[in-house]
């Protein structure tokens, strides 16, 4: 069988969007590696799965699977590619789909930005979010052989972030790998470390779950507005600069519904046989 798919990026987080035909089988996990290979397949963070929209007031459903081939609840940057291969065929400029965390509302301008709302960020520790933890502004845990304090939120997908005062001199790979064996994030965590420029502006390198160090993090950039602004450092827009490009994000507050704007991307088509 020959699927037809869209490769995007946005901010250089990069994805395979490909409309899953109805009637068969997910790909399983060592399927998903294969196409993620740089080399020998198509290459990307997160293969984008689109199927029809559950009911009449939504225009399509998606799920995400990383590049190890775990199916993960989020990811903003592929909403937002999502939003714009919809709108290239059917001319739309506000959608609204289904993902796997609930509804994402998205809206294109006419300057090519797309936005998606992300929804209420959540604090409240769970049995695979922040286990065994008391919900705290900020959390210390060994980690690597260093105490290590950092903020979290879910976003439907669970991040940590680390305030650090240089991006580029963050131990990106070193801690990011060590916070996938804490018993506290028993699936895994999205990693941020946010150098904070000033109140509206930040840089952010991320080491997200299953893929490792990504040129850009949607939900990871929504995640570190959402702590700094807890925190008391940052205002309700922001800038966030990513090794593959620039976000913005805004948090209006705990009870607001998050949005993150930025560029898409479509940078080729092709055709796999399944």
């Amino acid at each position: 069988m020959q699927l037809h798919f869209t490769k995007m990026h946005g901010a250089g987080n990069d994805f395979m969007v490909l409309p899953w035909p109805n009637g068969v089988a997910l790909p399983d996990a060592q399927l998903v590696r294969r196409w993620a290979d740089r080399r020998r397949g198509v290459g990307f963070d997160q293969l984008l799965l689109l199927s029809p929209a559950p009911t009449p007031d939504l225009d399509i459903a998606y799920r995400i699977f990383n590049a190890d081939g775990a199916e993960v609840e989020q990811c903003g940057n592929g909403a937002r590619c999502i939003a714009q291969y919809l709108s290239v065929a059917g001319g739309r400029t506000e959608l609204k789909l289904a993902s796997p965390s609930g509804v994402v509302e998205a809206r294109l301008s006419g300057s090519g930005e797309v936005s998606v709302s992300l929804g209420l960020p959540r604090f409240a520790p769970t049995a695979d979010f922040l286990a065994g933890q008391r919900e705290a502004e900020r959390y210390r845990l060994r980690v690597a052989g260093r105490d290590v304090e950092f903020g979290a939120v879910s976003l439907g997908n669970p991040h940590a972030v680390i305030a650090v005062d240089s991006a580029d001199a963050a131990p990106v790979g070193i801690l990011g790998e060590a916070f996938q064996t804490l018993r506290e994030f028993p699936q895994g965590v999205n990693v941020g470390f946010m150098e904070i420029i000033d109140k509206r502006h930040l840089r952010l390198r991320v080491f997200e779950r299953g893929v490792g160090e990504t040129l850009a993090c949607g939900t990871g950039a929504a995640a570190a507005v959402v702590v700094g602004r807890r925190w008391g450092l940052l205002d309700a827009i922001v800038q966030v600069d990513l090794p593959g490009g620039t976000l913005e994000v805004e948090s209006q507050g705990p009870e607001s519904p998050l949005w993150l704007s930025g560029r898409t991307a479509a940078v080729y088509e092709g055709q796999i046989t399944l």
